[in-house]
């Protein structure tokens, strides 16, 4: 049996005729970048956005309810496993945020430059743990 790939890379060219063509590049190829490493965990982020308003939901709608199920919400979020989904909530927060903002400024056509973009792929990573940290040392002290 032939190779699958072999036969893939198998066309026609405008005029018709067969013609050998690459295959399109893909992960396995390319070296991971920041750009790319940050545009996937960017994605990631709004997937944990979107777990995390569940999760707000849940706590909003148990508090219009009763008291014994915002208690239950309640006992959840201070649980380890609800602490722990509420910091990965709190740095998809931030991160999809910083991010964002230099998605804009790419829209508006600047930071295409390496420095440029390098630069701004790690304040984004700063951004996200400074801010983080200083939320959760806010909510631990306060309690």
């Amino acid at each position: 049996m032939k190779d699958v790939r072999e036969a893939l890379m198998i066309g026609r060219n405008s005029d018709g005729k067969l013609v050998r063509r690459p295959l399109s590049p893909h992960l396995m190829i390319y070296k991971p970048q920041l750009t790319t490493v940050l545009s996937i965990f960017h994605r990631f982020a709004g997937v944990g956005l979107a777990a995390g308003t569940l999760l707000m939901v849940w706590w909003l709608v148990a508090a219009a309810t009763s008291a014994e199920a915002f208690g239950t919400v309640q006992d959840f979020l201070y649980s380890w496993i609800g602490r722990l989904m509420l910091l990965g909530w709190t740095v998809a927060l931030f991160y999809h945020f910083f991010n964002g903002i230099r998605h804009l400024v790419w829209d508006a056509g600047g930071g295409f430059e390496r420095e440029s973009y390098v630069r701004s792929g790690l304040a984004v990573v700063a951004g996200t743990a400074v801010c983080t940290v200083l939320v959760w040392i806010a909510v631990l002290v306060g309690g």
